[in-house]
């Protein structure tokens, strides 16, 4: 009886989810903090998530018509915090052709979209990560990774949470007050500390709970 209950909850837990896929043209990099790995041949389109709240990393990358040639044209990673429904949904830009098209479209706010399987859309609001030198995106896992511990968010369960906005309010007169409870201090202060850091305190932890 324990196997079939246990089959039944996996089962229950498998029917949850859905897949978030990209259009052509769209790069699916990481997805909570993890890269996503595709095929030796080509990034991987699509991934299985859970409802909730996902943080999602894409880029546009596409060969193009520039002129009397083709020219790839690859942008920077964008960051969304992605509700997830429990149906599939695509995250998706409209088509572009030329390679001035691509530069005259991202250069303004673009506008990404996430189509759902019922037919409505939403529009995505997201944060363009930046980096420094030549191979500033060549790990992708450690530039979201340091975007992530500067901005307070970690993952808990699956999911990605705030813990800034859980912990730190800010009224309409520019006051900062400290709320939540000390867990969910203590867990904002270490996502925000640097690897010696958090070494340091790991080691101070431990003689905590010495006799």
């Amino acid at each position: 009886m324990k196997k079939i209950i246990f089959l039944a909850s996996l089962f229950a837990v498998q029917a949850q989810a859905a897949t978030l896929s990209v259009t052509d043209g769209i790069e699916l990099l990481v997805v909570d903090g993890k890269q996503v790995q595709g095929s030796f041949w080509s990034q991987a389109a699509e991934v299985e998530l859970t409802p909730g709240k996902h943080q999602i990393v894409v880029r546009y990358d596409k060969e193009l018509k520039n002129g009397s040639r083709n020219t790839m044209y690859t942008t920077r990673p964008y960051l969304f915090e992605l509700e997830m429904p429990s149906q599939d949904a695509e995250i998706s830009l409209p088509a572009l052709v030329a390679y001035s098209q691509a530069q005259a479209y991202f250069q303004r706010d673009p506008e990404w979209t996430l189509m759902l399987e019922d037919g409505s859309q939403r529009t995505l609001a997201f944060t363009e990560l930046k980096g420094d030198g030549f191979a500033a995106f060549s790990d992708m896992e450690a530039l979201v990774a340091e975007y992530n511990r500067q901005n307070g968010i970690t993952f808990e369960q699956g999911y990605a949470v705030d813990l800034q906005q859980a912990v730190v309010k800010v009224d309409a007169g520019g006051k900062v007050e400290v709320t939540g409870d000390a867990l969910a201090q203590l867990k904002l202060w270490y996502s925000k500390a640097q690897p010696e850091e958090k070494a340091a305190f790991q080691t101070w932890m431990k003689s905590q709970t010495q006799p």
